[in-house]
């Protein structure tokens, strides 16, 4: 029997990206960076193929607070990328209709106070609520004050107070994103082909990926490969076959409708998300305009009545008709197989309720940067990799079904089958674990922290039913002095920072685009 050939060791020499938009020039960047500090002689040629005829998703537009992490890798300008993507700040996401018709909650970027004791502060204030006489737990989040007010100012100072108990994340362009990040690319070496993929060259024996032809007849050659090809999966599943696990069980939404519309006073500074009867609609405002869109399970309504309720409920004109996306919930078997990383939507898919889909892209290229491979591309980095992110992904999964599962809502047979669904053992162990102790756990040190878990779990209306008993070592006449100072602090502080639209007027206002970008 022959031998399997072991590929030949050595640094890689040429990685090749297949994919722009935002995971492709989101990967490029930082990948580009690196190499710019090399020696030359040890340098890897960096190439970008993208295609003029293949268009991008485009829906992520909203963020979390770590994309301020990878821009200051990157030592990008704040103030220009705030202009060159005509962002604005985002301290949250306001929930309107979610769990009952009428409820409305907010998941700020933030803690909730101090941890008192060894104990978190929302412990303590459910003890306190159960006592009676005490406001909703988000007077304590100074991001949640802040948002409801549209004010912002970014952190300040090194001690801890009200003025930087918070953070904070962006709303802007991603197709501005993804053309400022090329700039930035392509200025540290990093070379862009334009064409399309007609064709994939494979190493007998092992299936590595030796290169790609283009529809001209350029072949380009390469060691490692980037799939960043979107919901196409060129190479990580057209090639390499990497199989996907389906979660359309938990997440039924397979459709959305995007468009644009012209942008409305005041601007806030959060992202809004209202339950519809077979989905959810998003509000993203931007600087030149507001970014809008349904998604939706397509076996509870029409395409036609999704684009109804979309255009039905903006704030101003559209510009221009929705943009249809269709989508399958859940992810690849493995996003690296050989000498093949999946980046982006090509990885999987988890739908943009909690704007994870930017964060999957960072984290993804970050990984890759961290078990950074030679010519092998030995298969227990791969491990380790494919780990990491079904670790992530699983974990992002169960915090949006909490989003559906804890629902009272009865008013249509889609939200009748969340209530009544099945869901992962992991994500009923963190249910449970809340509603009987009041206690938060967290499976992904890398995932939504427990701010983020509490203020869903009690926005849906998920009350413990019992406490921790050692709560009851804090004196209760001076935990509500303690809570009443913190509120006011907090209060006082939001009351000295300038209006969110104000802010970006006087110091990251954007030039007016021409046109709005669809």
């Amino acid at each position: 029997m022959e031998k399997q050939r072991t590929p030949d060791g050595g640094p890689l020499r040429r990685i090749v990206i297949v994919g722009g938009g935002t995971a492709g020039w989101m990967t490029a960047a930082p990948l580009g960076q690196l190499m710019a500090r090399v020696d030359p002689k040890a340098r890897c040629e960096i190439v970008l193929i993208e295609s003029p005829d293949i268009g991008t998703v485009g829906v992520g537009e909203a963020t979390l607070p770590t994309i301020r992490f990878y821009n200051r890798t990157l030592d990008l300008d704040n103030a220009e990328f705030i202009r060159k993507t005509q962002a604005t700040f985002k301290l949250g996401i306001e929930f309107k209709d979610w769990g009952h018709l009428g409820n409305r909650f907010f998941h700020g970027f933030g803690e909730f106070g101090p941890a008192i004791q060894n104990r978190s502060s929302v412990m303590h204030w459910l003890r306190l609520r159960s006592m009676g006489g005490m406001d909703s737990h988000e007077h304590w989040s100074t991001a949640t004050v802040m948002a409801l007010r549209n004010r912002f100012v970014p952190p300040d100072g090194d001690a801890p107070s009200a003025a930087n108990a918070y953070s904070y994340a962006f709303h802007f362009d991603a197709g501005l994103y993804a053309a400022y990040l090329r700039d930035y690319a392509m200025a540290r070496g990093v070379s862009r082909e334009e064409g399309t993929i007609v064709d994939v060259s494979v190493r007998p024996g092992d299936g590595f990926v030796t290169a790609v032809t283009l529809d001209d007849g350029r072949r380009i050659e390469g060691d490692l490969f980037i799939d960043c090809s979107g919901f196409r999966a060129l190479l990580i599943e057209g090639v390499c076959k990497a199989g996907y696990h389906d979660w359309t069980h938990w997440l039924p939404c397979d459709s959305a409708q995007a468009v644009p519309c012209d942008k409305t006073a005041p601007l806030t500074p959060y992202t809004t998300s209202t339950a519809r009867s077979a989905g959810w609609q998003w509000r993203i405002p931007l600087q030149h305009r507001t970014g809008n869109g349904h998604v939706y399970c397509s076996g509870y309504t029409s395409d036609d009545e999704a684009g109804r309720v979309l255009l039905q409920n903006l704030d101003g004109p559209a510009l221009g008709e929705p943009r249809q996306l269709r989508f399958k919930t859940g992810m690849r078997r493995k996003t690296w197989d050989r000498n093949v990383v999946a980046i982006g939507l090509s990885s999987g898919f988890v739908e943009p309720l909690e704007s994870t889909s930017i964060q999957l892209i960072m984290d993804g290229v970050g990984r890759l940067i961290e078990l950074f491979p030679d010519k092998r591309c030995d298969r227990h980095l791969a491990n380790e990799y494919n780990r990491r992110m079904a670790q992530q992904y699983e974990s992002i999964r169960d915090f949006i079904v909490l989003h559906y599962k804890l629902t009272a809502r009865d008013d249509s047979e889609f939200w009748r089958y969340c209530s009544g669904m099945s869901i992962p053992d992991t994500l009923n162990h963190q249910i449970e674990l809340f509603r009987r102790s009041g206690r938060v756990t967290i499976l992904d040190p890398d995932g939504f922290a427990e701010p983020s878990w509490v203020s869903l779990l009690l926005g849906l209306d998920c009350w413990p039913q019992r406490l921790d008993p050692l709560l009851q070592q804090v004196d209760e006449r001076a935990l509500r002095t303690h809570f009443e100072r913190l509120r006011q602090a907090i209060s006082q502080t939001v009351d000295g920072m300038p209006d969110h639209g104000a802010f970006i007027d006087r110091y990251v206002r954007a030039e007016p685009l021409q046109r709005a970008r669809p």
